[in-house]
């Protein structure tokens, strides 16, 4: 055991380290291209800006819909083969995936990039089942709060490094994080070892292997199934950020681009500092449950204050506050391993990101469209604050699901909650 990261009596520090990094880094390189991926379309396709965000629209689409359908895919062939081959050929396809997107020479190589992104994408689930494998019950929810810090840390810094890149080359920020994924795969095959014992595997089931199909496997227990729907219904409020926080802050505040790129460092800070530090304390504490609670309800009213925010400065005063609200998604993925079978976490992870990517294809339809009806010239009520009004009511309903759970489920839960 060491001081730095969760109880891991079998594998040690150095597995651990190397899972948080890869979260790291896919969301790292992720973060790189955003600032690039539209000069390049417009580039490729000899197209205008407006016409570009109709690819770029197709672009997040084909990566939601090949994450949706891969998710569980993964998380499957990972209980049957194993957790490491299954993470060392993701981390190979994204680094792939980013030289295809680097060296693309037509709009649609892009789409094929991105399409491979997705099935790559789809690691998250299998490096979640990782952390399950390694870690005890009782510290499982500080380990997925550090794949959370990590995740942040690459929000944080993708898009500032992308856009410096971008200065010198469109295509740049491909380059480096195909280099960093290189790197990544190298140091998984020296250091990574198995997580998951051959007597705890079991057989590769297609019926397991689809999203449709892991949704139905765990609709068959009520305990699981009740907490996947308020992690869907979670998710699928907050894709209210990425679909809508830019052009929001534009028409809204009148925001620059340096507004955005501040306003989202800050996000992804205070969730890295929530995540890695205050969800260890509030665990110890308050056990799972009450910080998964109190994690929906403080997103929910910080949506609504998003939602009457009249003026930017108010933004940056709600951000710390919503911040404590990322103790919600590491407890409840905590509380979710903990009442499933050793041998099916991965499946469960699997469902998980699945749930998730669904949520991805249709929520930024859902929230830009209320956006959109919201602030056109004919709308019959002027409202910038719908799309967060319609988040924070869908986060509020999350707790109905959650506390079926919580009903359901008394006898497995752990004692301290």
């Amino acid at each position: 055991m060491t001081e730095t990261s969760p109880d891991m009596p079998r594998h040690g520090s150095n597995a651990f380290m190397f899972v948080i990094i890869t979260v790291a880094i896919d969301m790292l390189a992720f973060g790189l291209i955003i600032p690039v991926i539209p000069t390049l379309v417009q580039e490729l396709g000899h197209i205008t800006p407006e016409q570009a965000t109709l690819y770029i629209g197709g672009l997040g689409a084909t990566y939601a819909v090949m994450n949706f359908l891969f998710g569980p895919v993964l998380g499957s062939l990972s209980d049957r083969f194993g957790r490491r081959p299954v993470l060392l050929a993701s981390i190979a396809t994204l680094g792939l995936d980013f030289l295809i997107m680097g060296f693309a020479g037509s709009i649609w190589l892009l789409f094929l990039g991105r399409a491979l992104s997705g099935i790559s994408g789809a690691t998250y689930s299998t490096a979640n089942a990782y952390i399950a494998d390694v870690t005890e019950p009782e510290t499982r929810g500080k380990a997925f709060g550090m794949v959370g810090a990590a995740f942040g840390f690459g929000f944080v810094f993708g898009p500032v490094l992308g856009g410096f890149l971008g200065d010198f080359d469109a295509r740049a920020p491909f380059f480096a994080a195909a280099v960093l994924a290189l790197l990544n795969f190298v140091y998984g095959v020296f250091v990574l070892p198995e997580s998951l014992p051959p007597e705890d595997r079991r057989p590769f089931d297609l019926r397991r292997a689809n999203p449709f199909g892991a949704a139905k496997h765990f609709s068959k227990l009520p305990q699981v199934s009740w907490f996947l729907a308020a992690a869907g219904i979670f998710f699928l409020a907050h894709t209210v950020f990425p679909a809508t926080w830019s052009v929001h802050g534009e028409i809204r505040y009148d925001w620059t681009p340096k507004d955005i790129g501040l306003s989202l460092g800050l996000v992804g800070v205070g969730a890295a500092v929530v995540q890695a530090g205050l969800m260890g304390m509030a665990l110890d504490r308050f056990g799972t449950l009450r910080p998964a609670a109190y994690g929906i309800i403080i997103n929910a009213i910080a949506l609504f204050l998003y939602a009457f925010a009249d003026a930017g400065w108010m933004v940056f005063l709600i951000i710390p506050f919503g911040a404590l609200g990322g103790v919600a998604s590491p407890a409840l993925n905590s509380l979710m391993s903990s009442v499933t079978p050793r041998n099916a976490q991965g499946e469960l992870q699997g469902a998980s990101a699945s749930l998730n990517s669904f949520a991805m294809i249709f929520g930024p339809l859902l929230m830009s469209g209320a956006l959109y009806y919201f602030t056109e010239q004919a709308s019959p009520v002027h409202f910038p604050g719908a799309a967060f009004l319609l988040a924070a009511v869908l986060t509020a309903l999350a707790i109905v699901p959650f506390l079926r759970g919580v009903q359901a489920n008394k006898a497995a839960l752990p004692a301290a909650d």
